[in-house]
């Protein structure tokens, strides 16, 4: 008897599609994953699977941005009762940075297969860096209505607070090899609070 997943590639929820490669990239690396790996693993034909994802890229693209989309998600609730829009961000981007570093997908990726995130370094900005670009530059706008973040060019603001959550984030292991995380988190919750504070006029 035919299983109904291999009846139609419409009736395959794109996360049955995307457990599957998670389940996959995590018992075996990104490098070891094919495409027939996740169509067994998902039950579904692989032309199911092809006609959705052509290549394990843009399958990972895929899941790398479900993965990253709930995390964000889960940041901005533990945001909001703070009662500025430079807290929401400080806050929202150091618990950004705890979440990806214990993700087991991304602590996957970065331990086995780090070299496929260095186009997103050296290229261009991904998807997911644009989420995360997204909520900074909506909560810097906000700071500069509240009075909370200084005024400056909002893109440039939320591009440059980016490139340095970003960088704690991807260099979290090798960064706390010799140092306790917690005082890597409380400088980083430093670092942005004071980026962003607005400057208090010197007094003459």
């Amino acid at each position: 008897m035919t299983s109904k997943r291999h009846t139609s590639p419409t009736r395959v929820d794109d996360d049955v599609l995307l457990d599957a490669a998670r389940a996959c990239v995590l018992d075996q690396g990104v490098g070891r994953t094919t495409l027939t790996d996740v169509a067994r693993r998902a039950e579904v034909s692989r032309m199911t699977l092809y006609r959705r994802f052509p290549d394990v890229r843009s399958l990972l693209a895929a899941l790398m941005t479900r993965e990253f989309s709930a995390i964000l998600t889960d940041v901005g609730s533990m945001a909001v009762d703070h009662p500025t829009a430079r807290d929401r961000l400080v806050v929202g981007a150091v618990a950004a940075v705890r979440a990806l570093t214990a993700d087991p997908l991304m602590r996957t990726i970065l331990d086995r297969d780090g070299a496929l995130v260095l186009p997103y370094i050296v290229e261009r900005l991904g998807t997911t860096q644009h989420l995360a670009e997204g909520f900074l530059r909506a909560q810097i706008a906000l700071g500069h209505e509240d009075g909370s973040v200084r005024r400056a060019d909002a893109a440039a603001q939320a591009r440059a607070t980016l490139l340095v959550v970003q960088s704690f984030a991807l260099s979290f292991t090798p960064a706390t090899a010799t140092l306790d995380p917690e005082r890597l988190f409380a400088e980083l919750t430093h670092v942005l609070d004071a980026s962003l504070r607005p400057t208090t006029p010197t007094r003459p």
